[in-house]
């Protein structure tokens, strides 16, 4: 009896990893054939792909670039610095890349969120997380560069994990005043709405030459987005996934509730505070460098879910996070070439795929409650 429990146990982790390496297979294709033929070749500058027989990738030491050949590809060692190569590797491969991985960290955010509130339709974009955290950067921004102070990356993130964390706080003390997990939604669509008024109202005192960059931020954008920005997300973003995914089994236990939680011997508490900093985190990684994005966090989660089949925090993390990233390279392709040269904000072409989710998954969490009341 014990060897069939084991042989069980075996199977369902086997199960777990088959899950995970299907959808990263699906993930790394959809990147990889986006980097060979759409990066490559769509965009205002048309590249045909038989002049891109190279392709560079830098090692930033801050001395040399190491180039990496194709071997039947020797003699095109003379076009590494043309203008196509300057403009894949300046502009779009950090831009593809800040796309994949702050549309992962934009998803798994909303997966903890949705676990920290036990709720299919909580995320930092609708509880008015992100909005608060645009607030704090806005109002930094225009104080700093009316006084001509250059802020850095690792600035902007505290700035923007200052303002998720007061968003999260009131969040959470609304949240011990209703029961309907809808009037938090409802709260948190009006956080939003305040803080878009009063950065609204701090563009409209700030100096003409910040408001275009700043106005394009807020709508949400990968625009602007370089090597040296990539880096710095990269380190926090892999910090934030990597502690969430260690933190796999107690989270598995908290969806089962508080109190299986604390008989398997966890620590509610402090894997509260986890979540909330981490989901933070994350979210404010996500706005300091491309503004709020509007559904990511909410729908992603919804829909690998569905393709997986589980909520196991060990499958969903790793599946969430490239669900997100690649279904925000995919819209970020959208918004920067539908109307070319006129370019979107990266938050209207998520919201018209992922709105209809979102309110897809309002109707049935709703008739679910109903029927249980019934």
């Amino acid at each position: 009896m014990k060897w069939n429990k084991d042989e069980d146990k075996k199977d369902a982790n086997h199960n777990y990893i088959y899950r995970i390496i299907y959808a990263a297979a699906w993930c790394n294709s959809a990147i990889t054939l986006y980097f060979i033929v759409i990066c490559q070749r769509i965009g205002q500058t048309h590249i045909k792909i038989s002049r891109i027989s190279l392709l560079s990738i830098r090692t930033y030491t801050g001395k040399c670039d190491t180039v990496v050949t194709n071997c039947c590809l020797v003699h095109n060692l003379m076009i590494a610095r043309c203008a196509a190569m300057q403009i894949i590797l300046s502009i779009r491969l950090p831009r593809v890349l800040a796309a994949a991985i702050l549309g992962g960290a934009l998803a798994v955010s909303g997966f903890l969120l949705q676990t920290f509130f036990r709720n299919p339709i909580a995320g930092p974009f609708v509880l008015g997380i992100s909005s608060g955290a645009k607030l704090v950067v806005a109002l930094a921004m225009i104080v700093g560069v009316s006084h001509g102070i250059t802020m850095s990356s690792w600035f902007m993130i505290a700035m923007a994990l200052i303002g998720s964390l007061l968003s999260m706080l009131f969040v959470l003390a609304v949240s011990k005043k209703v029961q309907e997990m809808s009037m938090l939604v409802v709260c948190g669509v009006m956080i939003g709405y305040i803080c878009s008024a009063i950065t609204d109202i701090a563009v409209t005192f700030a100096d003409d030459s910040n408001i275009v960059n700043l106005h394009n931020w807020s709508l949400g954008s990968f625009a602007g987005i370089s090597m040296a920005h990539v880096k710095i997300m990269t380190i926090v973003v892999v910090v934030a996934v990597a502690g969430s995914f260690l933190l796999s089994k107690p989270i598995g236990a908290y969806q089962m509730g508080e109190s299986y939680a604390q008989n398997v011997g966890v620590s509610i508490r402090p894997l509260r505070v986890m979540l909330i900093l981490l989901s933070s985190l994350l979210s404010a990684c996500v706005t300091a460098f491309a503004g709020p994005i509007s559904f990511v966090g909410i729908a992603v989660p919804h829909l690998v879910k569905s393709m997986v089949k589980t909520t196991k925090p060990i499958v969903m993390i790793p599946v969430s996070f490239l669900g997100g990233g690649v279904f925000c390279v995919l819209c970020d392709l959208l918004a920067r070439t539908i109307f070319a040269p006129v370019e979107l904000s990266i938050s209207s072409v998520t919201a018209v795929f992922l709105a209809p989710v979102v309110i897809y998954m309002m109707v049935k969490e709703r008739g679910r409650r109903h029927g249980y009341a019934q």
